[in-house]
Parts: structure tokens; C-alpha cells; sequence
């Protein structure tokens, strides 16, 4: 049964070729020409002006380019930097203060004491009022300090005084 099927699908495919022949070679025909006809425009485009597509071409590749370097040069230069700190955890009980380091300083009584509450938060107004000393004394204590830690700013003196364990 299918083998009949399959030759009525063919003899029915070759009446419509067979009846719209002329139509099918004239389309045919057409198309090619149409395609002929765009082949030779493009030939006929290119040959007329290629020096301009040429400069088009590589105007666009420099374009290309100079985008690119840009883009690569100003690019920012990002570096990390890893800062190692060593952490000092303050004991509660049991502080004892290192006498030697303290003795290697030579940090008088005064300035000890203005270290402690400078390490406490105090300003140097209320330093001056509970060592009944004028502002501009303790300002030289100050000084002192950061000469004999050898730094520059009250954090800096605090941070080392911690370290060396002189104060808690």
C-alpha cells in the first residue's frame, strides 16, 4: 500500500513541475540575473572606490587601536599592600610592668604619669589640672615622651608604651 502512496506522490511532483515549467526556469532564470547584476554592482563599488574602503578599513582598525591603548594605559595601577601589626591584648589581672624596658627609657615619674593618662584619653588641659602643672609643662612632657619612644603622636606613644608592657 505505501508503495502506491509513494508513486502517486512522485507523479503528482512531476505534473507540478511539468505544469509550471516555464514559470520555474523563467524565476530561476531571474534570480540569477538579479544575483549577477548585485555581484557586479559590489565589483563595480569596490573597484571605483577602493582607495576609500582601503582608508575606511584601516581607519577603523586605528580607531580599534587607539581605543584599546587607551583604555589599557589608563588603566589604574591597583597594588596591594599587606600591613602586618602585631596585636597586643591588654591582661586585666595580673599586669606587671616591665622595669627594665621602663629603666631603658629613662622615663622620669612625671612623664610616666602623663603617659598613663594620656593612655587613659586625657587631654592635655585636664592632665595640667589633675597634676596641678600648667598646660605648657605638660606639652614638654610630651615632647619628652615621644623622643624617648621615639615617635611622633600621642597613638604612636600609647601603641609602643603597650607593647614594651609599661603601661596596661
Amino acid at each position: 500500500m505505501q508503495f502506491f502512496f509513494d508513486i502517486c506522490y512522485m507523479a503528482s511532483k512531476y505534473h507540478f513541475f511539468k505544469k509550471y515549467r516555464q514559470t520555474l526556469i523563467y524565476s530561476f532564470s531571474l534570480a540569477f540575473l538579479l544575483f549577477l547584476m548585485k555581484w557586479l554592482e559590489y565589483r563595480f563599488i569596490i573597484f571605483n572606490h577602493s582607495f576609500k574602503i582601503y582608508a575606511g578599513i584601516i581607519a577603523v582598525i586605528f580607531t580599534g587601536l587607539g581605543i584599546w591603548l587607551a583604555l589599557k594605559l589608563s588603566k589604574p595601577k591597583v597594588e596591594t599592600i599587606i600591613v602586618e601589626k602585631e596585636i597586643i591584648i591588654p591582661q586585666a589581672d595580673g599586669f606587671i610592668i616591665n622595669e627594665k624596658e621602663l629603666q631603658k627609657l629613662n622615663l622620669s615619674n612625671r612623664e610616666y604619669e602623663v603617659l598613663e593618662y594620656i593612655a587613659k584619653g586625657l587631654s592635655n588641659e585636664e592632665i595640667a589640672k589633675k597634676l596641678f602643672v600648667s598646660i605648657s609643662t605638660i606639652k614638654t612632657h610630651n615632647q619628652n615622651l615621644y623622643a624617648k619612644l621615639d615617635v611622633k603622636s600621642r597613638t604612636q606613644a600609647i601603641e609602643k608604651a603597650k607593647r614594651l608592657q609599661i603601661i596596661c
